[in-house]
């Protein structure tokens, strides 16, 4: 072979390299003695003696490494057709037991003969008189040989899996099918359901079903459940497998009324670790409907802002209570408590809203609530501050695009609420972990410069004050302030002249 050859093999991994190659000669292998030795403390032992596990392996080829993949994929093809096997040998011999034991029955009269799709073949010697009895298919086609004493072939060929169809034959001579697939798990028993489906042997299919009805589901064997029964057609005797997944006939208001109800439930929760679990519960499974387009029950608009007129009207009474509270009462840490849970309340239904792109209407609804903004006003900051993050969350919505409302909606919403979040921004931060600073202020002004540049203007040098006074305590907005200077002093845009060269010429065309 030319040494050209030999080198384009050995860069393709077909031949291994010699001068990489790892080799032992005899010459180089220690003896080992029983003597013992000593060491200096300032020299080290010798390396412990490779044995075969420790021993570096060789550089592999390419063909070497392909050569042991398929040698590590055929033993274990190997090993999963012997265990087939064996559990198949298992199954002839209880065949062989029940047919002499509970049925009295001796050599078989019928060679059934099962083929998987590779070719796999699995013979075994039955009984006419009980596949007869047990399978209607079985029945038809026996039938046409009448001659006593006659033995019948019957082959069933292309089977997917072998060892069901033989397990299934063995269920025929059971008389007690449920007892028997007590311990068997939902895939297995939804591979006999097929086979007996197939070959019409309806006490397999009677007790596949009751089997199904009575043993809980993954939401994977769920699927797989569903999927076959709807591929068999089995009509009635599948209704009591299928009552716990099918919603009986019911209008949209029943619906809306059990959402109303949950809903209700969350927000009224006496325990607050357990009212926290059930909105994030609640919230996650209402987000999954959102991305189900085929989903036929949701939560109705009327049903989510019934609640936000609810959560508003409790929040004014508590804060014109606040108003009225004598700052030396024991009390008012419980009113402090109750303001927050309602303003928690409200946020949680704004979020559900924001999440079903229904939430436009609450913008106006928010920026219309001109009372709760007065009281919101005259109340300590720590009894009210909650209530800002409710402003908070709409203009993050409104900069992500997440809510489209018209200018003037926008504009009002800032108009009520925007001087109540500068003023509470610095407790809004302090006491609560999760409000994101800058999440807020990138929401806040990516809202402010959607306005007109004269609404942008009046907003942000207002800011500009404010801010130069109370610096960290405010919503740093930097970056819309350098947007409104660019657009107002910089490009300036004025209306758009026709660039243009087209010319218009009016004639008048004599009549």
């Amino acid at each position: 072979m030319a040494s050209r050859e030999v080198s384009t093999m050995i860069k393709q991994g077909f031949i291994s390299d010699p001068t990489l190659s790892l080799s032992s000669s005899p010459s180089r292998t220690t003896s080992t003695t029983t003597t013992s030795k000593l060491y200096s403390p300032s020299s080290s032992p010798p390396p412990p003696p490779q044995t075969e596990s420790t021993r570096p392996i060789p550089n592999q080829t390419l063909f070497e490494m392909m050569s042991e993949e398929h040698l590590r994929d055929s033993k274990a093809i190997e090993e999963s057709r012997k265990k087939t096997q064996t559990r198949i040998a298992k199954f002839l011999d209880e065949l062989k037991t029940r047919s002499s034991n509970d049925w009295g029955l001796r050599s078989g009269d019928v060679r059934l003969t099962v083929v998987s799709r590779d070719g796999h073949r699995v013979s075994m010697d039955v009984h006419k008189r009980v596949l007869s009895e047990k399978s209607r298919f079985f029945a038809e086609k026996l039938s046409q040989r009448k001659e006593k004493g006659v033995s019948h072939t019957v082959e069933i060929s292309e089977c997917d899996d072998v060892e069901v169809y033989v397990e299934t034959v063995v269920l025929m001579y059971s008389d007690d099918l449920k007892k028997r697939l007590i311990g068997e798990n939902v895939n297995k028993v939804l591979a006999l359901l097929q086979v007996s489906a197939a070959i019409m042997f309806d006490a397999g299919i009677s007790s596949c079903l009751e089997y199904l009805e009575a043993v809980p589901w993954s939401e994977d064997e769920e699927e797989k459940v569903l999927s076959l029964l709807c591929q068999l057609e089995l009509h009635g005797s599948m209704t009591e497998v299928l009552q716990r997944v099918l919603s009986e006939p019911s209008t949209s208001m029943r619906t809306d009324d059990i959402f109303l109800k949950l809903l209700s439930g969350v927000l009224q929760a006496k325990d607050d670790k357990a009212r926290r679990e059930m909105k994030t519960l609640i919230s996650r499974l209402l987000r999954e409907d959102s991305f189900d387009y085929n989903s036929r029950f949701d939560v109705s608009k009327d049903t989510l802002y019934h609640l936000c007129h609810r959560c508003l009207c409790s929040l004014v009474l508590c804060l014109s209570e606040a108003m009225c509270m004598d700052s030396s009462r024991q009390d008012r840490g419980v009113l402090m408590a109750e303001i927050a849970r309602e303003a928690d309340n409200l946020q949680w239904l704004v979020d559900i809203l924001i999440d079903k792109r229904m939430a436009n209407d609450f913008v106006k609804l928010w920026a219309d609530q001109k009372e709760l903004a007065e009281l919101h006003s005259r109340i300590p900051t720590m009894y009210r501050h909650e209530i800002s993050r409710i402003t908070a969350q709409l203009c993050i919505a409104i900069g992500r695009g997440n809510i489209l409302v018209p200018k003037d909606s926008r504009f009002s919403l800032l108009s009520t609420w925007l001087d109540a979040l500068y003023e509470d921004f610095r407790w809004m931060r302090r006491a609560s972990r999760s409000v994101d600073k800058k999440l807020i202020e990138e929401g806040l002004g990516q809202t402010i410069l959607t306005l007109s540049l004269r609404q942008q203007q009046v907003i942000l040098l207002n800011w500009f004050h404010r801010f130069l006074n109370k610096g960290d305590d405010y919503p740093n907005i930097q970056r819309a302030f350098e947007v409104w200077w660019r657009r107002a002093f910089i490009r300036q845009y004025g209306d758009v002249p026709d660039s243009s060269n087209m010319q218009i010429t009016i004639c008048n065309y004599p009549t």
